[in-house]
């Protein structure tokens, strides 16, 4: 099973304060809207996204369809498909997909531990 490109969405305090601690740590902005309070930031291969007041946890996040520079594969496991394979090992969803809708979409899921993870399909 192929989730997609990995990311951490870590849900933050203070952007600001944030983004300058993870510029200290080399990595850069990429993506998103500080004054919306988002950002994505890089390092290499490595994306973890900044998001203050949108949720409570960090989030893994997959994303079917792209690779790490947010390139849309030719080939990938449709987000519906991977729902109804987690479905079909008894695996439990927070939210699920519209199995009836094509192209974007997401669902989550939480891992033994608690751990949100986010399948989120942008293409």
């Amino acid at each position: 099973m192929k989730l997609g490109n990995f990311s951490i969405s870590l849900a933050v305090k203070d952007i600001a304060v944030s983004r300058a601690f993870y510029e200290k740590c080399g990595f850069t902005v990429w993506g998103g809207d500080q004054q919306k309070n988002w950002l994505i930031l890089k390092n290499g291969s490595t994306v973890i996204g900044l998001f203050q007041g949108m949720f409570e946890n960090n989030i893994m996040t997959f994303n079917p369809g792209w690779d790490s520079h947010a390139n849309t594969l030719a080939e990938f496991t449709d987000v519906r498909d991977l729902q109804r394979a987690l479905k079909a090992e008894g695996v439990q969803l927070l939210s699920e997909a519209d199995e009836a809708s094509s192209g974007p979409a997401s669902f989550m899921l939480v891992d033994p531990d608690g751990n949100h993870i986010l399948i989120d399909q942008h293409v």
